[in-house]
C-alpha cells in the first residue's frame, strides 16, 4: 500500500510542477469565468506623465508626476533585464478579446498629456531598449501649439517609429456630468485630429483624471473605441472592463524597486496561489489514499 501511495505521490507532484511551471512560462495568464465567459489577463499598463526632472518652482502635481529621465532610463534597463516586453493596447485587446498570445512578461508602457519630453527623453529612451509606447494625446493643446507639449510633426515621426497614439480627449476636462453631444465633440473629435495628422485612427481612449460616468461609456462604445483605460490601480485586465481597463500610476518617487513589485505582480500572485492550492489538493488527495487504505486493511 505504501508503495502505491509513493507512486501516486510522485506522480501527482510532476503534475502539480507542470501545473505550476507551464503558466508561470507567460505573465500573461488567463482564465475564464464559467458563467461569466469572463477573461482576465494580468499585466502590468505603467502610466507615466512628465519624463523631465521639475524646476524648482514646479507645483505639487510636476513635482508628484514628473519622472527624470535618469529614473526613467533605470525603469526601463530593470524590465529590459528582467525579461520583459513591451506590448501595445491592441495586443492587449487581442489577447482578450481573440484569446492572441502575449509574449511572456509583457508591460504596456503609456504616457498622458502629450508632454514635449515625451518625444525629447521618453521616445529615445524607449528605442533604446526595442519598446514601445502608447501615448495619449489631448488634441487641442497641440492644435493650440501650447509650450511644452508635442506638435503634429513630432507625433507623426514617433508614429512612425513603431509608437502608439491614442485618445486623450480635446480639452483634458472632467468627462462626469456631460451630455451627449460635449462627449461626441471630445472624444470623436480628438479621434479625429489624431487621424487627420499621422493618417490612423485610434482605438483607445484614456479618461483625463480618471473620470467619467455612464454617459461617458456609453459615447465611448458608441464611438466605436475598442477599449479605455482609467486609473484603477491593479494588474487584472478584463473582458468585463474593457472601457475601464486598469493602469499604476509611476510618480517621480517610484523607484525601481517599486515597480518590480508591480510588474512581478503578474507571475507572483498567480504562482503563489497555485502552488497553495496545488498543497491543498495533495494533502487531501494522500490522506483519502490513506483513510482508504486503513479501511481495506481493517475490513481485511
Amino acid at each position: 500500500m505504501r508503495l502505491k501511495l509513493r507512486a501516486r505521490f510522485i506522480a501527482f507532484v510532476a503534475i502539480a510542477l507542470l501545473a505550476v511551471l507551464l503558466p508561470s512560462a507567460t505573465s500573461a495568464t488567463a482564465h475564464s469565468d464559467a458563467h461569466a465567459a469572463r477573461i482576465t489577463i494580468r499585466v502590468p499598463t505603467l502610466m507615466y506623465h512628465y519624463i523631465s526632472a521639475p524646476p524648482a518652482d514646479a507645483d505639487i502635481s510636476l513635482r508628484v508626476l514628473a519622472v527624470s529621465p535618469a529614473h526613467f532610463l533605470q525603469q526601463m534597463q530593470w524590465l529590459k533585464t528582467h525579461g520583459y516586453t513591451s506590448i501595445t493596447p491592441d495586443m492587449l485587446s487581442e489577447a482578450l478579446l481573440k484569446g492572441t498570445k502575449l509574449p511572456p512578461k509583457s508591460v504596456l508602457l503609456t504616457f498622458d498629456d502629450g508632454y514635449i519630453d515625451a518625444y525629447t527623453n521618453a521616445f529615445p529612451i524607449l528605442k533604446q531598449f526595442g519598446f514601445v509606447g502608447t501615448f495619449f494625446i489631448v488634441t487641442d493643446w497641440v492644435d493650440q501649439g501650447r509650450s511644452g507639449y508635442l506638435n503634429w510633426a513630432q507625433i507623426k515621426e514617433m508614429a512612425q517609429a513603431g509608437m502608439s497614439i491614442e485618445a486623450h480627449s480635446r480639452t483634458h476636462e472632467n468627462m462626469s456630468g456631460r451630455d451627449k453631444a460635449w462627449l461626441d465633440n471630445e472624444i470623436v473629435g480628438s479621434m479625429n485630429a489624431i487621424e487627420t495628422h499621422i493618417g490612423a485612427r485610434p482605438r483607445f481612449f484614456a479618461y483625463p483624471a480618471g473620470r467619467y460616468d455612464l454617459n461617458t461609456l456609453k459615447a465611448i462604445r458608441a464611438a466605436g473605441l475598442t477599449a479605455a483605460f482609467n486609473t484603477r490601480s491593479t494588474v487584472s485586465n478584463s473582458t468585463a472592463d474593457m472601457l475601464t481597463l486598469p493602469r499604476l500610476r509611476v510618480r517621480g518617487s517610484s523607484t525601481v524597486a517599486e515597480i518590480a513589485g508591480s510588474t512581478n505582480q503578474t507571475t507572483a500572485i498567480g504562482v503563489a496561489g497555485t502552488v497553495a492550492l496545488l498543497i491543498i489538493l495533495a494533502i487531501s488527495y494522500l490522506a483519502g489514499g490513506y483513510v482508504a487504505g486503513r479501511m481495506a486493511r481493517f475490513h481485511g
